[in-house]
């Protein structure tokens, strides 16, 4: 197992059951208890947990390691994401192969390309299939891997090495904050690797965040700043930490309208 891997596993292991044991993580990844004891210094160090004497606990919900499910996701700016989706499809023409990683964003601009009479889609979330999966014309590609049941996605080793074969457009991924200074970040390493791989396939990366995520920072960077191309998002982001991504180069949109309801896809532009 590699270190990434174990580490991974050992933060699943404490934020499921609170507080854990050094010798119950020892056994369940299969390592030495100074190997698990170093990782666990590391872990803290990145602030994704706290450790105690013989073991680790959990962190709070409201820092920078914690990662909302899938559930928590679809309560927040719902009006702003499908704007931001309906925004993000000029980037789409017939004929595209395009990337869309994890999240209700991203699921947003899925039921937007109904419209587009032919598309090739490379994903590694389910609910991105899912909308995708009844349009004949559209074909979809899922990365094979380890499945992520809190975001609904695949990640892992197998599914990056799927994913190096692919060459698309335009990568389309969200993230759980973005500033200017860092980039787009996650609290997971291998959500956050599982995105890097989406971005190598694509020629131009598109990022999709709503005003919550802007000037926000979480603990693993995905994409750095001035690698991103465009910027969708909505007209509440702080208006100076946009201002900053323009001086990156990035083209920043601003969605104002929300589009139909979910569902109900609209006409691709043209």
């Amino acid at each position: 197992m590699f270190a990434a891997e174990r580490r991974q596993l050992i933060l699943e292991l404490v934020r499921d059951q609170g507080a854990v044991a050094v010798r119950e993580l020892t056994a369940s990844v299969r390592a030495s208890e100074v190997t698990v004891r170093r990782d666990l210094r590391y872990l803290e160090s990145v602030g994704l947990l706290s450790r105690r004497h013989g073991g680790a606990v959990a962190t709070g919900p409201s820092g920078t390691a914690y990662e909302p499910t899938y559930a928590e996701k679809t309560k927040q700016a719902a009006e702003e994401k499908a704007a931001i989706a309906a925004a993000a499809v000029e980037l789409v023409s017939d004929g595209d192969a395009v990337a869309l990683g994890a999240g209700t964003t991203t699921q947003a601009l899925a039921r937007r390309l109904a419209g587009f009479s032919e598309l090739t889609v490379v994903t590694n979330s389910l609910l991105v299939a899912q909308v995708l999966a009844r349009y004949r014309h559209i074909e979809v590609v899922l990365a094979g891997g380890a499945l992520r049941g809190s975001i609904l996605a695949t990640v892992g080793p197998s599914a990056e090495q799927m994913l190096a074969a692919m060459r698309v457009t335009t990568a389309f991924i969200s993230g759980n904050g973005l500033t200017a200074a860092r980039g787009l970040s996650t609290p997971n390493m291998s959500v956050a690797s599982m995105d890097r791989a989406l971005v190598g396939t694509a020629d131009r990366v598109a990022v999709l965040a709503d005003h919550t995520k802007i000037g926000t920072d979480s603990v693993v960077r995905t994409v750095p700043g001035d690698q991103i191309d465009h910027l969708y998002t909505d007209a509440a982001a702080d208006p100076g930490e946009l201002a900053r991504f323009r001086e990156l180069g990035v083209r920043v949109h601003l969605a104002r309208a929300a589009g139909p309801p979910a569902g109900e896809p609209a006409p691709h532009p043209g």
